[in-house]
C-alpha cells in the first residue's frame, strides 16, 4: 500500500525510498497522449531522418521553450520530518535518510546552502521539522501549469524535467530507451545518455562533453552535483541501483556499459582548448597570464582579464578558431606595445601543449584544480557490494505506435511485472489499478487544498468546486488527478472534486465515515461524522468513464 500510494504521489522523498518510481513516472509518460502530440509539431517534422545531434537539440529546444523549472514551497505544500520518518521506518534505517537526502539534514555541496539560495527557496526552514513535499509530475501536471497564476506554460521540477526527457527522446527523438541511464543524487536528478561522447540532461539543457569543458558558468552548475554528491540511485529500463539497498534489479552488463562511458565523458585529455576553459572558469587566475598578438604589423600584449571579459559578452571564444574576431571587438587601451612584467606569456604554453609538453603547464600554480577540471571520478553505488536481482525485462522501441506500447505493458502487469503495475499508478489510470492507494494519498498527502480552505464551511467549499471548469487536467476517460492538482489548476472532472471534497471532510472529521457511487456520469459522495451527526452530501457529474461503488 505504501509502495503504490507513493507512486500515486510521487514525491522526491518517495522516490529516494522506493527508486523504482522513478522509471515508473517514465513509462507512464510514454503511455500519454501528450508527448506524442509533439510528433505532429511542425518543429519536429523529419526529425526521423535527422542526426542524433540534431534530434537530442530539437527536444533541447521544444523543452526550453515550453517548460520552466519550479520548486517552491506552496505548488505541492508541507509535511514534517517526523511525520515522514515514521512513513519510511520500515524501509530504510533514518540515519541512512538523513545522510544522503536534503529534505532530513544533508547538505552536500555547500553552493546550494549559501544564504541566498535557502531564503529563495525557503530551505531555511529546514532546521525545523517542516519540510516540503517537492512532488514530482506527469506531463500532464507540467503542462497543466499554464492554468497556474504567474505561469505562461508548462513547468516542472527535476525529476520531472527529467523523465520527460526520458520521455521525448524516446517518442520524439526515436532515441532508444536501452542507452539512456537517470541518475539522482541528494539534491538533483539528471539523466546521461550514452551516445557516442555521451550528453547529459539537467533540467531543461543539455550538456555535451565539449560543454562540460567548456568553462562557463552554465557547465559549472551542470557540473555542480557530480562534483560534490555521491549518486544515490541510477535508474534504467532494465532496473535500478540505489546506494544503500543492497538488492540491484538493473542489468549487469548495462550497468557496467553506463560506468564505462559515464567515466569517458567525466574525463578528457588536457589540451589547449581545456586549459584555456578551465582558466576561464576560475578568474581569480586571469591576472597571472598575457597573450602576444600581432596588430597591424606589430607586437602587443593582451592581458587574460582583458580578453576573457570580452569573451563574457560575445559570441567568439579564445579557445578556437574565432578567437581572432574576438580580439578585433577589443577596445584599443587593452594593446600594450610592452610585455606585462611578471605575467605568464599563454603563447609559450599553447605552443607546449601542441607538442604534448605540460610541465610548464602544470608548473602554473594550480596543478591539483586543473586535474579536478579535467577528471571527475563519480561516486557511483559500489558494484561489488550489490546482489544482482531479475530486473524488469521489458522490451519497447521507438518505431512501435503508442497503442502498441500500452497493450504490451498492459499484459506485463497482467503477469505481475511490478515496474508496469507501478507505472499504470503513477498515471492515474483506475481501470488498471486498485482505487484504495489513490484514495489514501489522496487523502494523507495533499495539504495545498486544506491550507487553502482553511476558514471556509464545507458548504462554501462545495460552492466553490461547483465554480471550477468541469474539465480534468488529464482528458483521457480513466485517468485521476489527486485533490492538490485539482486545487492549484482550479479545475476538475467531478469525481476528481469529490476527493478533494472527501479530502477536507476527513481532515476536519479524522473518523468520518463515506459513501461513494459513480455510474452513469454521476458522482454521489455522502459523507457522515461518527456519531452521525453530520451528514455531508456532494454531487457532481463526471465524463470519466468509471463505474464503482465503495465505502471509504
Amino acid at each position: 500500500m505504501e509502495l503504490f500510494s507513493s507512486a500515486v504521489s510521487l514525491s522526491d522523498m518517495e522516490i529516494f525510498i522506493f527508486p523504482e518510481l522513478m522509471y515508473a513516472l517514465v513509462l507512464a509518460n510514454i503511455m500519454s497522449p501528450e508527448i506524442w502530440k509533439w510528433r505532429e509539431d511542425a518543429w519536429f517534422r523529419d526529425i526521423e531522418k535527422k542526426s542524433l545531434s540534431y534530434r537530442t537539440n530539437r527536444v533541447k529546444q521544444y523543452i526550453m521553450d515550453h517548460y520552466v523549472f519550479n520548486l517552491d514551497l506552496e505548488t505541492w505544500g508541507l509535511t514534517t520530518k517526523e511525520r515522514e520518518m515514521a512513513r519510511f521506518r520500515d524501509f530504510i534505517d533514518p540515519a541512512a535518510l538523513a545522510q544522503s537526502n536534503a529534505l532530513f539534514g544533508y547538505e552536500g555541496d555547500k553552493y546550494y546552502y549559501d544564504v541566498d539560495i535557502r531564503r529563495h527557496f525557503g530551505l531555511d526552514k529546514y532546521t525545523t521539522d517542516v519540510i516540503p513535499y517537492w512532488k514530482t509530475e506527469t506531463v500532464e501536471a507540467m503542462n497543466a501549469f499554464k492554468f497556474k497564476e504567474g505561469y505562461h506554460g508548462g513547468a516542472g521540477e527535476c525529476v520531472s524535467l527529467s523523465a520527460l526527457y526520458v520521455a521525448a527522446l524516446f517518442i520524439v527523438g526515436r532515441m532508444p530507451l536501452d542507452n539512456m541511464f537517470m541518475i539522482g543524487t541528494p539534491l538533483h536528478s539528471q539523466n546521461f545518455l550514452a551516445e557516442k561522447d555521451g550528453l547529459l540532461t539537467n533540467n531543461r539543457r543539455l550538456v555535451t562533453k565539449k560543454m562540460w569543458y567548456n568553462g562557463t558558468e552554465l557547465s559549472a552548475k551542470a557540473r555542480r552535483s557530480i562534483e560534490n554528491e555521491r549518486i544515490t540511485i541510477v535508474s534504467h529500463l532494465s532496473g535500478v541501483m540505489h546506494t544503500f539497498y543492497k538488492e540491484a534489479s538493473i542489468d549487469p552488463e548495462r550497468y557496467a556499459f553506463f560506468e564505462e562511458k559515464f567515466r569517458e565523458f567525466l574525463h578528457a585529455d588536457l589540451s589547449f582548448e581545456y586549459f584555456v576553459n578551465f582558466l576561464y572558469s576560475r578568474e581569480k587566475y586571469w591576472e597571472k597570464f598575457q597573450y602576444r598578438h600581432i596588430r597591424n604589423g606589430k607586437e602587443c600584449y593582451i592581458s587574460m582579464p582583458c580578453i576573457f571579459n570580452t569573451q563574457r559578452n560575445s559570441k567568439n571564444r579564445f579557445d578556437n578558431e574565432s578567437r581572432q574576431a574576438l580580439i578585433e571587438e577589443m577596445d584599443s587601451q587593452c594593446f600594450s606595445l610592452s610585455p606585462y612584467p611578471d605575467k605568464i606569456l599563454i603563447n609559450t604554453l599553447e605552443e607546449d601543449l601542441a607538442e604534448g609538453k605540460t610541465e610548464r603547464v602544470f608548473a602554473c600554480g594550480f596543478a591539483d584544480e586543473l586535474r579536478a577540471f579535467l577528471h571527475i571520478e563519480p561516486r557511483l553505488p559500489k558494484v561489488e557490494e550489490k546482489t544482482f536481482t531479475k530486473g524488469t525485462d521489458l522490451q519497447i522501441s521507438p518505431q512501435q505506435s503508442r497503442e502498441e506500447i500500452i497493450a504490451y505493458l498492459q499484459d506485463k502487469a497482467q503477469e505481475g511485472n511490478s515496474l508496469t503495475i507501478l507505472s499504470f499508478y503513477a498515471r492515474r489510470d483506475m481501470k488498471h489499478t486498485d482505487w484504495m492507494p489513490f484514495i489514501k494519498a489522496a487523502v494523507e498527502r495533499n495539504p495545498v487544498c486544506r491550507l487553502a480552505c482553511q476558514g471556509r464551511s464545507l458548504e462554501q467549499i462545495e460552492a466553490i468546486l461547483k465554480t471550477m471548469p468541469d474539465e480534468s487536467i488529464y482528458p483521457e476517460p480513466a485517468r485521476l488527478a489527486q485533490p492538490d492538482e485539482v486545487w492549484n489548476f482550479q479545475r476538475g472532472d467531478g469525481l476528481e472534486k469529490a476527493f478533494l471534497f472527501w479530502n477536507l471532510v476527513k481532515e476536519r472529521f479524522a473518523d468520518a465515515q463515506g459513501d461513494l457511487c459513480v455510474e452513469e456520469g454521476k458522482v454521489t459522495l455522502v459523507c457522515r461524522t461518527p456519531d452521525a451527526q453530520e451528514v455531508y452530501r456532494f454531487e457532481a457529474l463526471s465524463a470519466k468513464n468509471l463505474k464503482t461503488r465503495f465505502s471509504l
